[in-house]
């Protein structure tokens, strides 16, 4: 017997997972009930994280990590799910959708002062470590004089590598 080989079938095309609707008034109250205890949470973690950072303890913030990733995936979760009920809820609780919206407003305000602090305290570390790299290079480097009787600069071709250790 000839048996032709099986013809790979294409893989089911992926679906993207869709989130369910709210179906019902108590429903809609749990889920913003839900979401208003993770955004508390949440607003703890990043208040939290914002504190430490300004004073300098960037140890202490790496044990916020988890949390603030768990807890930002449920806050997503759920809006997620308001915002695919959005016409069933503007019908059943227009009142908390606009607190809600208030309440994601402030949280969004207390969210960027967060990634400025962040960005502050990456540019400062940046530039420490820039900062050494340029000292070690520059006692490294051997002093010479261009035609016109100045000091030249080194080229950075020739720069030494600068090693970090992140273990504190």
């Amino acid at each position: 017997m000839n048996r032709q080989p099986a013809t790979p079938q294409p893989a089911a095309p992926m679906q993207p997972t869709l989130t369910r609707p709210i179906g019902n008034a108590a429903e809609a109250q749990q889920v913003i009930g839900h979401l208003n205890e993770i955004m508390d949470a949440l607003i703890g973690v990043v208040e939290e994280e914002t504190k430490l950072v300004r004073a300098g303890r960037l140890s202490e913030v790496k044990r916020l990590g988890e949390q603030k990733t768990d807890l930002s995936r449920l806050y997503l979760a759920d809006t997620a799910r308001l915002q695919a009920s959005q016409p069933f809820l503007a019908k059943t609780v227009p009142g908390v959708l606009k607190v809600l919206r208030e309440r994601h407003d402030t949280f969004r305000a207390m969210l960027q002062v967060n990634l400025t602090v962040l960005a502050t305290a990456h540019a400062v570390a940046e530039g420490i470590v820039r900062g050494v790299s340029e000292e070690i290079n520059r006692q490294a480097a051997p002093t010479l004089y261009g035609a016109s009787g100045r000091q030249t600069v080194p080229d950075k071709r020739n720069a030494k590598p600068l090693a970090i250790s992140r273990v504190l």
